[in-house]
């Protein structure tokens, strides 16, 4: 396959990254980054220990009152620097990406880097935007205002499907807001999480402020949320593991953010451009691999389009070109793993017991065959209730099913427990509006789906979590507001005293 990029030096002294340096971790164990497209080993670290993650900790505590009480400016500035830094080596940032996720070169050259340069430059504007209600004499009596102050240490997980985008959603807030940060990155792909950091670093952001700790979820993870002096988690990845980090994040009185699962419904109604939806719906449901919780994997197509839509999927799905990540033409590339190619080629098999797979449906052979690869697969005839239709997926699967009226469409987007994102495609504009009111989302895109941008939050609703990443809306999670009241009259025995004691 294309050249692949070395990352053994580079991380050669460990994927730890505490107090602004790398360094080995401490657990005994190792762990390999695999390049999926092959299935070769291409950098082996030591995981953290939940020492490693109290030294991560302690370097973030030590280094939040100085980051804490610097200007807006002052936090501004330096990530403006950071978001120069990385557009100096956005190639870079790429190819490795490329190499630890399987992702197609195009997409982490034209949506996952640029994406994150961009977020980094947006938050360099919104560290000077922290604003709260303004002052008022709200009492009469007295002058109120809100303040908005950093909460303190963040421990943060993010998954392996975006590891930079990822990395920078959970970091880029909580630092423009003032606080410190903790980062566990996934065990399969933490190294531009490093680079990140690095990076950082590069832009004179102070050491301590931004810590990788690369270790398992039982043991790295669950001691980063459980951890006294980290005042705030925000986790990304599956519903079953959020539960489980609530768990541990509710019985210290944390602040919690969770992005979860989803299974996003794409809604065809009958007045739809027919073409635009198919099309649509192959970039919509195949983007990553379609390891993407917002990715369209229920397509409801209302029963005059249904047959013409089906046709035109399956169509376009086998113009898609399976290949090697670094080549330029390749459109699709492998699942992060093994495993997860072989889970998700399990739930189609099943599904062959009570759906049809229209095309797709298995693991190409040939020079594909040492890689975690996966044809693009549509499926019909499923039942609402089956495991395709309700259950996340997280690979190239899409699911279609007819429907008849509007009310009938929009139920049956709603009918699963997720409400992360959802689009409508229709020419009529009411029919449109009407979905995205109705439909439980966090995000509702019309005649698109996926688009994202810095400036509009992320977030979910029901079994899809709480909280919104990007946009100045993360600032609620990353932020502490804090009223404070003047008292205006200078009189000492104030006549609200009476209800407590004395006469008037």
């Amino acid at each position: 396959m294309g050249n692949r990029f070395q990352v053994t030096d580079r991380f050669a002294d460990g994927a730890q990254y505490i107090g602004g340096r790398l360094r080995p971790g401490t657990s005994g164990e190792e762990h390999s980054v695999v390049d999926p497209a092959t299935g070769e080993r291409v950098h082996t670290y030591e995981l953290a220990s939940t020492a490693d993650v109290d030294a991560a900790v302690a370097a973030a505590k030590d280094a939040f009152p100085a980051w804490a009480a610097a200007t807006p400016g002052e936090r501004s500035d330096a990530l403006h620097r950071f978001a120069g830094v990385l557009a100096e080596q956005v190639e870079e940032f790429a190819r490795v990406e490329s190499l630890q996720c399987g992702k197609p070169i195009k997409l982490s050259t034209e949506f996952d880097v640029p994406g994150t340069v961009d977020n980094t430059a947006f938050f360099a504007g919104a560290a000077r935007h922290l604003q709260g209600q303004s002052a008022g004499e709200y009492s009469g009596d007295h002058t109120s205002y809100v303040r908005r102050e950093p909460i303190g240490v963040v421990g943060s997980i993010a998954p392996w499907n975006y590891p930079l985008q990822m990395a920078a959603w959970k970091i880029l807030p909580a630092i423009a807001a003032g606080n410190t940060i903790v980062l566990k990155p996934a065990e399969l792909t933490p190294l531009t999480s490093l680079m990140f950091a690095q990076a950082a670093r590069e832009a004179g952001i102070p050491d301590g402020v931004v810590n990788i700790v690369t270790g398992v979820g039982r043991t790295a993870g669950e001691h980063l949320v459980g951890h006294p002096d980290v005042a705030m988690t925000s986790f990304t990845g599956s519903t079953p593991v959020g539960k489980r980090v609530a768990e541990i994040a509710t019985s210290t009185v944390k602040r919690l953010h969770l992005e979860l699962g989803g299974k996003a419904p794409f809604v065809v109604f009958d007045d739809a451009d027919l073409e635009a939806a198919a099309h649509g719906a192959v970039a919509a449901s195949l983007i990553n691999t379609g390891q993407d919780c917002t990715a369209a994997t229920r397509a409801y197509v209302q029963r005059p389009l249904f047959d013409a839509f089906v046709a035109r999927v399956a169509e376009l799905m086998e113009t898609v070109r399976l290949g090697d990540p670094f080549d330029p033409s390749t459109d699709l590339g492998p699942l992060i793993s093994h495993a997860q190619r072989d889970r998700v080629a399990a739930f189609v098999e099943r599904a062959r017991g009570y759906a049809t797979v229209v095309t797709g449906g298995e693991a190409p052979g040939g020079d594909l065959e040492n890689g975690a690869y996966y044809r693009p697969t549509l499926i019909t005839g499923a039942a609402q209730n089956s495991e395709v239709v309700q259950s996340e997926i997280f690979g190239p699967v899409l699911v279609a099913l007819p429907f008849d009226g509007d009310d009938e469409g929009i139920r049956l987007a709603n009918d699963t427990p997720y409400g992360l994102a959802a689009s409508a495609w229709s020419r009529d504009v009411y029919r449109a509006n009407r979905a995205t009111r109705e439909i439980k989302a966090g995000c509702v895109w019309v005649n698109d789906h996926i688009p994202i941008i810095s400036e509009m939050p992320h977030g979910g609703s029901k079994a899809s979590g709480f909280g919104k990443d990007m946009s100045a809306y993360s600032f609620e999670e990353y932020t502490q507001i804090k009223h404070v009241m003047y008292d205006n009259t200078a009189v000492a025995a104030k006549d609200w005293h009476r209800t407590i004691f004395g006469d008037r």
